[in-house]
C-alpha cells in the first residue's frame, strides 16, 4: 500500500490533484472531478483516503489507491479554501471563501 508518507500530492489551477513518489518522482495518480483550480488536499490519517477543496465549492474524496472518487460534498456558497480530517477519518472539516466552516461525516 502506498501511504501519505510515501507519496506528494501537487495540485492547481488545471482542476486535478497528482500523487507522486517522493522517494522515486514517479508518477502515480491523477484524480479528476473538480471543475475548476484546487486549492487544499489532505490525506485522511489511515492514507487510504485524499480530501480535496477546489474553487468549485466542493469536498472530494478519492481512494488513495485507485483514484476513484468515493464522496462529494456540496453546501460552501463560495470555492474551498481548506480541507482538514479529524484525527478519526470520521470528519472532513472545510472552511471556504464565504467564511464559513463546515464539518461533514465521512460516510
Amino acid at each position: 500500500m502506498v501511504t501519505r508518507w510515501q507519496v506528494h500530492c501537487l495540485w492547481g489551477d488545471d482542476s486535478t490533484v497528482q500523487v507522486w513518489d517522493a522517494a522515486s518522482g514517479d508518477y502515480i495518480h491523477t484524480y479528476r472531478g473538480h471543475a475548476g483550480e484546487v486549492t487544499s488536499v489532505t490525506w485522511s490519517p489511515d492514507s487510504k483516503r485524499v480530501a480535496s477543496g477546489g474553487i468549485d465549492s466542493t469536498v472530494q474524496v478519492w481512494n488513495a489507491t485507485d483514484g476513484s472518487n468515493v464522496y462529494t460534498y456540496k453546501g460552501h456558497i463560495y470555492g474551498v479554501r481548506a480541507v482538514a480530517w479529524s484525527p478519526d477519518g470520521q470528519r472532513i472539516v472545510s472552511a471556504s471563501f464565504d467564511k464559513t466552516v463546515r464539518v461533514w461525516r465521512v460516510g
